[in-house]
């Protein structure tokens, strides 16, 4: 899959050959001895702790960006808490009060950013 000399071609072309697999999964030129080994860490199925079944060259990114289960900080708290829990966390949370500096009002906490514009 890339380009060769036209002079070296067929010595290229018979190593290939004899060296080299393409993948059934991903297409990648693998070379052969080191088929199974690629395909049992990049293509086996592997299950993440939200029941998610995925190739394990996958697992990662899914864990770090879309698993519901990833962990995740409360934007008025900063408790880690599971993705999926988040918003209903937030709502509880974001309803507490905190005093305002400036005018000594109870304000909820996902109020206080825009507060300061209202102060008075």
């Amino acid at each position: 899959k890339k380009d060769i000399p036209a002079v070296n071609f067929i010595i290229h072309e018979i190593h290939c050959r004899r060296n080299i697999e393409i993948c059934p999964y991903c297409s990648d030129s693998i070379p052969k001895s080191e088929m199974k080994n690629h395909i049992e860490s990049e293509h086996v199925q592997v299950t993440c702790k939200c029941r998610m079944k995925m190739e394990s060259s996958l697992l990662k990114d899914h864990e770090e960006s879309s698993c519901p289960l990833r962990p995740a900080p409360c934007r008025f708290c900063d408790i880690q808490l599971a993705f999926s829990k988040l918003p209903e966390h937030e709502l509880y949370c974001g309803a507490r009060t905190e005093p305002c500096g400036r005018c000594g009002r109870h304000v909820l906490l996902r109020e206080l950013q825009e507060h300061p514009r209202v102060c008075g």
